[in-house]
C-alpha cells in the first residue's frame, strides 16, 4: 500500500510563504496524479491543485498565481510552494494520490491521502 505524509505546516503573517511537502512511501506507478487539497472548520475539503505523472497541472482560481505544485520523482516527494498568502488560506492542507494519469479537482477521485498539516495565517 502507499503512505503520505504531509509537513511544512506553521502559523505565518499574511504576504509571507510556506512550502508544504508529502513524502510518498510503498509502491508508486509510473502513472498517477497527486494533487493537494484543503479543508477549513465547518467547510467542504476543496481541490487545490493537482499535477500528473505527464506533467500536466491546474489550480484553484483562488490559488492561481501564487501557489506552485511541484514534484521530485527521484526523491518521491510532492511540494505546494504557497506565497502571498492569506487569512482566507487558513485550513488542513491534505496531500492526496491516485495510481492514473487522470486527474481532476474532486477529492472522490482519490484513493490514497495523508494525515495532513495544519496551516494558519494571521492579518
Amino acid at each position: 500500500q502507499v503512505q503520505l505524509v504531509e509537513s511544512g505546516g506553521g502559523s505565518v503573517q499574511a504576504g509571507r510563504s510556506l512550502r508544504l511537502s508529502c513524502a510518498t512511501f510503498g509502491y508508486i506507478y509510473n502513472n498517477y496524479c497527486m494533487a493537494w487539497f484543503r479543508q477549513a472548520p465547518g467547510k467542504e475539503r476543496e481541490g487545490v491543485a493537482y499535477i500528473s505523472s505527464e506533467g500536466g497541472t491546474n489550480y484553484a482560481d483562488s490559488v492561481k498565481g501564487r501557489f506552485t505544485i511541484s514534484q521530485d520523482i527521484n526523491k518521491n516527494t510532492l511540494y505546494l510552494q504557497m506565497n502571498n498568502l492569506e487569512p482566507e488560506d487558513t485550513a488542513m492542507y491534505f496531500c492526496a494520490a491516485r495510481m492514473d494519469w487522470r486527474c481532476w479537482l474532486n477529492k472522490a477521485y482519490f484513493s490514497y491521502w495523508g494525515q495532513g498539516t495544519q496551516v494558519t495565517v494571521s492579518s
